[in-house]
């Protein structure tokens, strides 16, 4: 009985040993995010490419921050008239 509790806790810690090296190595290779302010211009990715999306640019812009939220995430307005959402 002993033996096999003894075995469940050295399980136990190989197991959260190997989950921090995991984290580590994640995140040395992670990038923080960019922290934009209000008023500043911005270009928004493309996330959707398919055959004939190859040649249209990689890019939708620009676009005025106009509220920071939390976590990384703004609300952008439209600047101009050029292709991408609204």
């Amino acid at each position: 009985m002993h033996e096999r509790d003894k075995m469940r806790n050295d399980a136990k810690k190989n197991i959260l040993k190997v989950q921090e090296e995991n984290r580590r190595n994640y995140d040395k290779k992670r990038k923080k995010a960019h922290q934009y302010k209000v008023g500043d211009f911005v270009a928004i990715q493309r996330t959707q490419f398919g055959t004939g999306l190859k040649l249209r640019p990689k890019f939708f812009g620009s676009y005025e921050v106009i509220n920071v939220k939390l976590k990384d995430r703004y609300d952008v307005q439209k600047v101009g008239q050029h292709e991408g959402p609204l």
